[in-house]
């Protein structure tokens, strides 16, 4: 059993003032494998002031010495990828690709932001007028446990990148990879309160973020209906949000799409993660005509995907993250055969020989659009298959939701497609697979989110900006 006691503050790693413990399980297994001595309150208050009092001096550096900060930063967690993959496999489930992805791109996330930087000024002119760009101060970086490492990483990467200092409030359900997070970056020798990291309880850490003075901006991902409770208590001291929260991302198979590739494509978007991703396409639009075939392609696509052995590199899925979320996936698979919507495959319960936190992939079909399975994040390995008869009933489909963080658009008419995702209301709409691109905005519309990640959208998020009248005129 793993037991973590220390968090990490103004450049060291020190015993939390908070004396509770957090239980940390193998989701593959459903058992404890360690615990976490969770942070308060005044762990929360003291990484704040550490933050504020090295705010001025980094505030002040060059471009030149962020993007060297940055270089460092990014060398440091590379020397780490292997044992945060490891971490991620055993904390949160990840199958063994997964994992790796995640390792690497926790790396790059400051190589990113320093590409970013390079090309990138502070001040221009505009008309008579010099505009400044300057650091907002104290950032409050709240992260989520379905990519922790990553998320930390980027968070920080473009706030000391605009010249802010930080708060990190990760997951504590993502410890031991938070452990090797920490591990990496305070071996990159940075100057000391320059980043503080506090694994504590939302409604403790998280709030006294929320609510201090001296965190000047927010930057959130998670759920919808905690973005709202951040938003409404940053609302007292006007602080600055960027919140990146839930989806219910269409997926339009449009009728000329070469459907063996354009299922599994579809499916693999859906299960992105575990089902534990923001950007799932969790509801596939399908024409009504090739509905038959559509079901019967992705029926031999679920049933073939490999399940289970995390350390297979074939393995497709793994466990859910805990039993909270495990009982939630089986609600809203209840939901949906209560509401009569056609379980193609998987279903309630466990895949066979698989115990702990996995369930099976399950496609619904015959799912209206009006449907709570339909119209709610479940945040797991759950798709539903609705049909359309026409491509405007599709877009307005997929347009119908509270939501708006990414889209997919599967066509073999390239020209197509592009005039399709042209009017779908997301943040990222993406043709023909799931392409990244980590310089180009994300976050979303309506109640996906608030501001953007990434690229120059994602610098800005941490600038003030500043308007010098008479800076230009010669006396």
């Amino acid at each position: 059993m793993k037991t973590i006691k220390r968090i990490y503050i103004d450049g060291t790693f020190v015993t939390p003032h908070g004396t509770e413990m957090f239980d940390l399980f193998d989701p593959s297994r459903g058992e404890v494998i360690g615990q976490v001595q969770l942070a308060d309150a005044e762990d929360a208050r003291l990484a704040v002031q550490a933050a504020k009092r090295a705010l001025p001096a980094h505030a002040r550096t060059t471009k030149a010495e962020r993007i060297e900060l940055l270089h460092s930063l990014h060398d440091a967690m590379l020397s780490k990828t292997a044992d945060l993959e490891e971490a991620t496999i055993l904390e949160y489930g990840a199958p063994i690709a997964r994992a790796k992805w995640t390792a690497q791109y926790a790396a790059e996330s400051f190589l990113n932001a320093a590409k970013t930087l390079e090309a990138y000024s502070f001040t221009q002119a505009v008309g008579e007028a010099e505009v400044i760009m300057e650091p907002m101060g104290v950032a409050g970086l709240i992260t989520p446990w379905n990519a922790n490492a990553g998320f930390i990483c980027n968070k920080l990467a473009y706030a000391l990148a605009a010249g802010c200092t930080a708060v990190i409030k990760p997951s504590e359900m993502s410890a031991m990879q938070t452990e090797v997070v920490t591990e990496g970056l305070h071996a990159a020798g940075v100057p000391a309160g320059l980043f503080n990291i506090v694994t504590g309880r939302g409604d403790i850490v998280g709030t006294e973020l929320t609510t201090s003075r001296d965190i000047a901006k927010i930057s959130f991902t998670g759920s919808t209906v905690v973005g709202k409770a951040i938003m409404k208590t940053a609302a007292e001291t006007l602080k600055r949000v960027t919140l990146e929260l839930g989806g219910k991302s269409p997926t339009i198979i449009l009728d000329d799409a070469d459907l063996r590739s354009a299922v599994p494509t579809a499916l693999m978007g859906g299960f992105l993660n575990n089902g534990q991703a923001c950007i799932a396409g969790t509801r596939v639009l399908v024409p009504e005509a090739r509905l038959a075939e559509v079901l019967q392609l992705a029926k031999a696509t679920v049933e073939a995907a490999k399940i289970g052995d995390l350390r297979d590199p074939a393995t497709m899925i793994g466990p859910l993250v805990s039993e909270k979320q495990y009982e939630r996936v089986q609600r809203y698979i209840r939901l949906g055969i209560d509401a009569r919507a056609t379980v193609v495959v998987g279903g309630e319960g466990h895949p066979k020989g698989l115990g702990g936190y996995f369930v099976k992939p399950t496609l619904f079909a015959h799912v209206s659009n009006d449907m709570t399975i339909a119209r709610e994040e479940i945040f797991g390995p759950v798709l539903c298959i609705i049909s359309y008869r026409g491509e405007e009933e599709a877009i307005a489909i997929a347009n119908d939701t509270n939501y708006g963080l990414a889209a997919y658009v599967l066509s073999s008419n390239h020209t197509r497609a592009r005039a399709v995702a042209a009017r779908l209301q997301a943040g990222r709409v993406m043709i023909n697979g799931a392409p990244h691109e980590p310089l180009a905005p994300f976050g979303g519309y309506k109640q996906s989110g608030i501001g953007r990640e990434y690229g120059v959208a994602g610098l800005e998020a941490f600038l003030e900006t500043k308007a010098v009248l008479g800076a230009l005129i010669c006396v």
